[in-house]
């Protein structure tokens, strides 16, 4: 009870701190009428709630709560949902930056809002397609369920699941992955070879550099809450208890929470138009 308390009441800070955050993203117009901050805000709205449905199933876990089959699986296929939105805002993010660089002239006419907004939609219904299908796979199964209560934590759904799903999660998850890495590859040595050039913005480009840096780091920051259930779901049964709670608790917050925290940090104290609004509401408007 102890540990588990000592994990959930920073995840209830960064929380807070994630919500301020998106709050300052819709405070002013340049930032819901800026391309990059609307993707920013794609980005971070994914991250707080997946944040939050993980908190969620760890206090279930942490409770030894058993569900039923359905709502436990409408959870994780939820929590799927968010997952891969960040990934893909990352394979959109890192061009929008190569545009920005390589074709300044025609990134007001190639980045508008409307533009955006799309890339946006996209990614949630490329998500949601996902998700689709993982459920048509897994149906057939849980209809042949005599009993319909989970009889263990509800993230072990997916020893069961992954009967159906495993070979399809994987190939979704590298190819989603692999096309996020490559955008950010692509966009960075674009970006490397048109500061080189005598016609570019030279302090654009290496702040154009830098975020996609960043990106890469986002990107290896999903990539490590992607493998958090299956490695849990094989020290289970090869540990002892005592050390599979503790072991537990530190995945959890070195996987799960500090990633999706450091979004909102990182990305609000590197950028000066964001900065300084955070940390106004953050400091409950005591700052002038």
């Amino acid at each position: 009870m102890i540990i588990s308390t000592l994990t959930t009441f920073p995840s209830f800070i960064f929380l807070f701190i994630n919500g301020t955050m998106l709050f300052t993203l819709r405070s002013k117009p340049v930032f819901h009428e800026t391309p990059r901050y609307i993707l920013l805000y794609n980005l971070l709205f994914a991250e707080t709630v997946q944040l939050a449905q993980s908190q969620v199933l760890f206090l279930l876990s942490v409770s030894q709560v058993k569900l039923f089959y359905p709502v436990c699986g409408f959870l994780l296929f939820f929590t799927s949902l968010t997952t891969v939105i960040s990934p893909l805002t990352l394979v959109v993010m890192p061009l929008e930056r190569y545009v920005a660089v390589c074709y300044p002239l025609r990134h007001p006419t190639i980045i508008t809002i409307r533009n955006t907004v799309v890339g946006v939609i996209v990614t949630w219904a490329v998500s949601s397609v996902n998700i689709l299908i993982r459920g048509l796979l897994v149906v057939k199964v849980l209809l042949k369920l005599e009993n319909v209560n989970v009889k263990d934590h509800c993230y072990k759904i997916d020893i069961l699941l992954g009967l159906n799903t495993d070979h399809y999660d994987k190939a979704f998850t590298c190819v989603i992955f692999v096309s996020a890495a490559l955008a950010i590859i692509f966009s960075y040595i674009g970006v490397v070879a048109a500061a080189r050039s005598a016609s570019a913005d030279k302090g654009l480009a290496r702040k154009a550099r830098n975020t996609l840096l960043l990106n890469l780091v986002q990107l290896c920051l999903s990539l490590c809450a992607t493998i958090y259930r299956p490695l849990l779901t094989a020290l289970s049964t090869t540990v002892t208890m005592t050390a599979f709670s503790w072991i537990q608790n530190v995945f959890y917050v070195c996987l799960v929470v500090l990633p999706r925290f450091l979004t909102s940090l990182v990305y609000g104290l590197r950028d000066q138009t964001i900065r300084p609004v955070l940390m106004y509401h953050l400091c409950c408007h005591c700052l002038k």
